[in-house]
């Protein structure tokens, strides 16, 4: 299963990964703003949006993205690891 995680604290990355491996998920982290995040997404089974610590054109390319492609889309305000670990198991619950 794939995740694509928009937002967050950079110094949460490496934690974001290592949640997701646990729930054998492969995990795209973007928490810096950056040309062509739309492009960069791919077609993910899930796109989690952190809110709180993300930019507009980030929060935007991340919704546009899941609305076109029938995506997805879990947000949360935090970006925390119990947040992460609440929508990897909503998410891995609604794939199956």
């Amino acid at each position: 299963m794939s995740v694509v995680i928009v937002g967050g604290n950079e110094r949460m990355e490496n934690q974001y990964k290592e949640l997701c491996k646990r729930y054998n998920c492969d995990a795209k982290v973007f928490t810096k703003d950056r040309m062509g995040l739309y492009d960069f997404i791919g077609i993910p089974d899930f796109i989690v949006l952190f809110t709180n610590p993300v930019s507009h054109r980030m929060a935007k390319a991340a919704r546009s993205k899941a609305a076109k492609h029938n995506i997805a889309l879990f947000q949360s305000h935090c970006g925390s690891s119990n947040a992460l670990r609440n929508i990897l198991e909503t998410g891995i619950a609604a794939k199956c």
